[in-house]
Protein backbone atom coordinates (compact mmCIF):
# COMPACT_ATOMS: atom_id res chain seq x y z
CA UNK A 1 0.00 0.00 0.00
CA UNK A 2 1.19 3.54 -0.43
CA UNK A 3 1.83 5.64 1.97
CA UNK A 4 -1.01 8.25 2.58
CA UNK A 5 -0.23 12.08 3.45
CA UNK A 6 -2.50 13.18 6.21
CA UNK A 7 -4.88 15.56 5.76
CA UNK A 8 -6.22 15.49 8.94
CA UNK A 9 -7.46 19.01 10.13
CA UNK A 10 -7.46 20.21 6.64
CA UNK A 11 -11.30 21.09 5.15
CA UNK A 12 -12.88 19.40 1.55
CA UNK A 13 -14.31 22.04 -0.58
CA UNK A 14 -16.25 20.42 -2.90
CA UNK A 15 -15.99 21.56 -6.52
CA UNK A 16 -18.97 23.01 -8.62
CA UNK A 17 -18.25 18.76 -10.81
CA UNK A 18 -19.09 17.42 -7.46
CA UNK A 19 -22.51 15.34 -8.64
CA UNK A 20 -23.03 13.64 -4.91
CA UNK A 21 -26.14 15.72 -3.38
CA UNK A 22 -24.99 14.92 -0.32
CA UNK A 23 -21.94 17.05 -0.66
CA UNK A 24 -23.19 19.63 -2.88
CA UNK A 25 -21.35 22.86 -1.72
CA UNK A 26 -19.97 20.95 1.30
CA UNK A 27 -17.21 22.03 3.20
CA UNK A 28 -16.12 19.34 5.16
CA UNK A 29 -13.89 19.32 8.14
CA UNK A 30 -11.14 15.88 8.05
CA UNK A 31 -11.07 14.86 11.73
CA UNK A 32 -9.32 12.02 10.65
CA UNK A 33 -7.16 10.53 7.27
CA UNK A 34 -4.60 7.86 7.24
CA UNK A 35 -4.10 4.88 5.25
CA UNK A 36 -7.20 3.29 6.81
CA UNK A 37 -9.45 5.74 5.82
CA UNK A 38 -11.14 9.29 6.07
CA UNK A 39 -13.40 10.56 8.79
CA UNK A 40 -15.23 14.08 8.60
CA UNK A 41 -18.10 16.21 9.65
CA UNK A 42 -19.88 18.46 7.16
CA UNK A 43 -19.23 22.29 7.97
CA UNK A 44 -22.26 23.75 6.35
CA UNK A 45 -25.04 21.70 6.72
CA UNK A 46 -27.74 23.31 9.62
CA UNK A 47 -30.64 21.09 10.64
CA UNK A 48 -33.69 23.02 12.22
CA UNK A 49 -33.33 20.50 15.29
CA UNK A 50 -32.14 22.60 18.26
CA UNK A 51 -29.19 20.98 20.08
CA UNK A 52 -31.43 21.54 23.46
CA UNK A 53 -33.68 18.64 21.89
CA UNK A 54 -31.65 15.72 22.20
CA UNK A 55 -28.42 17.10 24.07
CA UNK A 56 -29.39 19.03 26.49
CA UNK A 57 -26.77 19.42 29.11
CA UNK A 58 -24.92 20.58 25.59
CA UNK A 59 -27.47 23.64 24.73
CA UNK A 60 -25.51 26.12 26.30
CA UNK A 61 -22.08 25.28 24.96
CA UNK A 62 -23.40 25.08 21.45
CA UNK A 63 -22.80 28.10 19.54
CA UNK A 64 -25.18 30.14 17.41
CA UNK A 65 -26.98 29.04 15.44
CA UNK A 66 -27.59 26.66 18.32
CA UNK A 67 -28.80 23.33 15.87
CA UNK A 68 -27.68 20.45 15.28
CA UNK A 69 -25.57 20.11 11.95
CA UNK A 70 -25.50 16.95 9.36
CA UNK A 71 -22.19 15.65 9.95
CA UNK A 72 -22.87 13.65 6.76
CA UNK A 73 -24.99 10.67 5.18
CA UNK A 74 -23.03 8.28 7.40
CA UNK A 75 -24.55 7.15 11.35
CA UNK A 76 -27.09 9.80 11.47
CA UNK A 77 -28.26 8.78 14.78
CA UNK A 78 -24.80 9.40 15.88
CA UNK A 79 -23.81 12.67 17.94
CA UNK A 80 -19.90 14.24 17.55
CA UNK A 81 -19.08 16.79 19.53
CA UNK A 82 -16.46 19.45 17.65
CA UNK A 83 -14.55 22.20 19.69
CA UNK A 84 -12.51 24.79 19.42
CA UNK A 85 -10.22 25.46 22.46
CA UNK A 86 -7.53 28.29 22.78
CA UNK A 87 -4.15 27.58 24.08
CA UNK A 88 -2.07 24.41 24.39
CA UNK A 89 -3.94 22.36 27.00
CA UNK A 90 -7.08 20.68 26.73
CA UNK A 91 -9.22 19.57 29.14
CA UNK A 92 -10.52 16.06 30.43
CA UNK A 93 -12.90 14.79 27.26
CA UNK A 94 -11.63 16.76 24.51
CA UNK A 95 -9.03 15.43 21.87
CA UNK A 96 -6.85 17.56 19.69
CA UNK A 97 -7.33 16.76 16.37
CA UNK A 98 -5.60 19.99 14.84
CA UNK A 99 -4.67 23.49 15.69
CA UNK A 100 -7.13 24.56 18.31
CA UNK A 101 -9.54 22.29 16.91
CA UNK A 102 -10.35 18.92 18.27
CA UNK A 103 -13.63 16.61 18.94
CA UNK A 104 -15.39 16.65 22.69
CA UNK A 105 -16.49 13.30 24.60
CA UNK A 106 -20.55 13.88 24.34
CA UNK A 107 -20.27 11.50 27.65
CA UNK A 108 -18.07 13.87 29.68
CA UNK A 109 -20.11 16.19 31.70
CA UNK A 110 -20.25 19.87 30.28
CA UNK A 111 -19.54 21.43 33.21
CA UNK A 112 -15.93 19.91 32.84
CA UNK A 113 -14.85 21.24 29.19
CA UNK A 114 -17.37 24.25 29.53
CA UNK A 115 -14.92 27.01 30.90
CA UNK A 116 -12.54 26.07 28.41
CA UNK A 117 -14.77 25.79 25.03
CA UNK A 118 -14.00 28.68 22.60
CA UNK A 119 -17.10 27.55 20.43
CA UNK A 120 -18.85 24.18 20.33
CA UNK A 121 -21.05 22.43 17.21
CA UNK A 122 -22.76 19.12 17.07
CA UNK A 123 -22.72 16.94 14.28
CA UNK A 124 -25.47 14.35 13.35
CA UNK A 125 -23.63 11.65 11.39
CA UNK A 126 -20.25 12.10 9.43
CA UNK A 127 -18.38 11.79 6.10
CA UNK A 128 -16.30 8.85 5.93
CA UNK A 129 -14.34 7.16 3.03
CA UNK A 130 -12.63 3.34 3.10
CA UNK A 131 -8.93 3.36 2.08
CA UNK A 132 -8.06 5.04 -0.78
CA UNK A 133 -11.79 6.33 -1.68
CA UNK A 134 -10.63 9.89 -1.08
CA UNK A 135 -7.84 9.63 -2.74
CA UNK A 136 -9.64 8.70 -6.04
CA UNK A 137 -12.28 11.55 -5.78
CA UNK A 138 -9.30 13.92 -4.95
CA UNK A 139 -7.64 12.71 -8.46
CA UNK A 140 -10.92 12.70 -10.28
CA UNK A 141 -11.57 16.45 -9.13
CA UNK A 142 -14.31 16.32 -6.66
CA UNK A 143 -12.65 18.20 -4.04
CA UNK A 144 -10.30 21.03 -3.41
CA UNK A 145 -7.96 20.89 -0.46
CA UNK A 146 -7.00 23.72 1.91
CA UNK A 147 -6.33 24.78 5.19
CA UNK A 148 -8.97 25.06 8.04
CA UNK A 149 -9.28 27.85 10.35
CA UNK A 150 -10.87 27.55 13.50
CA UNK A 151 -13.42 29.67 13.10
CA UNK A 152 -14.52 27.84 10.16
CA UNK A 153 -16.01 25.47 12.52
CA UNK A 154 -18.13 27.94 14.41
CA UNK A 155 -19.26 30.24 11.42
CA UNK A 156 -22.23 31.95 12.59
CA UNK A 157 -23.29 31.91 8.35
CA UNK A 158 -22.79 28.27 7.99
CA UNK A 159 -25.02 28.38 4.78
CA UNK A 160 -22.04 31.08 3.50
CA UNK A 161 -19.08 28.90 4.11
CA UNK A 162 -18.64 27.32 0.62
CA UNK A 163 -18.10 30.72 -0.74
CA UNK A 164 -16.20 31.95 2.28
CA UNK A 165 -13.61 29.45 2.76
CA UNK A 166 -13.08 29.90 -1.50
CA UNK A 167 -12.90 33.54 -1.25
CA UNK A 168 -10.34 33.47 0.81
CA UNK A 169 -8.07 31.27 -1.21
CA UNK A 170 -5.26 32.96 -3.71
CA UNK A 171 -6.09 32.74 -7.62
CA UNK A 172 -8.68 30.77 -9.26
CA UNK A 173 -9.86 29.22 -6.20
CA UNK A 174 -10.97 32.47 -5.53
CA UNK A 175 -12.87 33.00 -8.69
CA UNK A 176 -15.03 29.78 -8.07
CA UNK A 177 -16.39 31.43 -4.94
CA UNK A 178 -18.64 33.02 -7.45
CA UNK A 179 -19.97 30.06 -9.67
CA UNK A 180 -23.31 30.44 -9.94
CA UNK A 181 -25.81 27.70 -8.13
CA UNK A 182 -27.30 27.03 -11.01
CA UNK A 183 -24.93 27.54 -14.50
CA UNK A 184 -27.58 26.70 -16.80
CA UNK A 185 -29.41 29.96 -15.88
CA UNK A 186 -26.09 32.06 -16.32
Amino acid sequence: MTEVSSLTGRLLVATPALADPNFDRAVVLLLDHDDEGSLGVVLNRPTPVTVGDILAPWAGLAGEPGVVFQGGPVSLDAALGVAVIPGDEGPLGWRRVHGAIGLVDLETPPELLGPALGSLRIFAGYAGWGPGQLETELDEGAWYVVESEPGDVSSPQPEALWRQVLRRQRGELAMIATYPDDPSLN
